[in-house]
């Protein structure tokens, strides 16, 4: 794995794996189910991804939002691609929300809707908090 992803905590933060891709719920919950997705291959631009991991994509994507649709019914979903601290290709993946959700107990706000996700904010939620949604989303994972 590259430093990338282990910087975002793989293996213990992982909902799925694929061939050339792997998804992780976030470290920093910026909104309900913010995950990062991130590419295995040792590359820093997008444009240098291989076929094999630009055909792949889809299908994680694809799988991504059915997964956060069905856990949390989002509004709309942002991929960021940043990669200024974290060099490898990855995205970080928000779900919108345009009203509260609620998760084990816990009330989710989308405090940015419907402008641009502040993403140097700090959402603190409880370890237990933050493995029981890792949980919820890896079970539900294509559903």
């Amino acid at each position: 794995m590259n430093s990338t992803i282990t910087n975002f905590g793989y293996p213990v933060n992982i909902i799925e794996e694929y061939t050339n891709w792997v998804v992780m719920l976030r470290p920093v919950q910026l909104t309900l189910g913010s995950l990062i997705l991130a590419c295995k291959e040792d590359v820093k631009s997008f444009s240098a991804l291989s076929n094999s991991s630009q055909r792949e994509l889809s299908k994680v994507v694809l799988d991504i939002e059915t997964t956060l649709k069905f856990c949390f019914d989002y509004s709309k979903i942002n991929y960021l691609m940043l990669m200024m601290v974290d060099p490898h290709v990855h995205f970080h993946v928000f779900p919108r929300y345009d009203g509260q959700r609620v998760f084990a107990g816990t009330i989710f706000e989308d405090s940015d809707w419907p402008g641009p996700p502040e993403v140097l904010r700090k959402t603190e939620i409880k370890h237990e908090l933050f493995i029981t949604l890792k949980d919820e989303i890896a079970k539900n994972w294509g559903s």
